[in-house]
């Protein structure tokens, strides 16, 4: 399943009102440690079709990241029937990301 950019708009029927497990990754396109993630946030979507995966660009969607107290990036966030389950700050390996997202 292709990775989701979300906006403030879309965040609420996107991610809260999702009918499955959702990752979001909170990121910028300057941050080199957020580039050093994306291969695998995105490997983890094609590979686990149970599992939503969206993205923020927390430049674009400031409001959005102060609203979920994002204060450092790359951030991920496991949201499961509307509420956050899990989350982790800086590059995670993909066992690790799995493992949060218990797959």
């Amino acid at each position: 399943m292709a990775v989701v950019n979300v906006t403030k708009s879309s965040f609420e029927n996107e991610v809260l009102k999702a009918d499955k497990t959702v990752l979001v990754d909170f990121w910028a396109d300057w941050c080199m440690p957020c580039k050093m993630l994306a291969p695998i946030v995105d490997q983890i979507a094609e590979e686990h079709s149970e599992i939503k995966v969206c993205k923020v660009d927390i430049d674009k969607e400031a409001a959005l990241a102060m609203e979920y107290k994002v204060m450092s990036i790359p951030t991920l966030i496991v949201f499961k029937n509307g509420q956050i389950a899990g989350q982790t700050v800086g590059v995670q390996s993909k066992t690790d990301i799995e493992g949060m997202l218990e797959v």
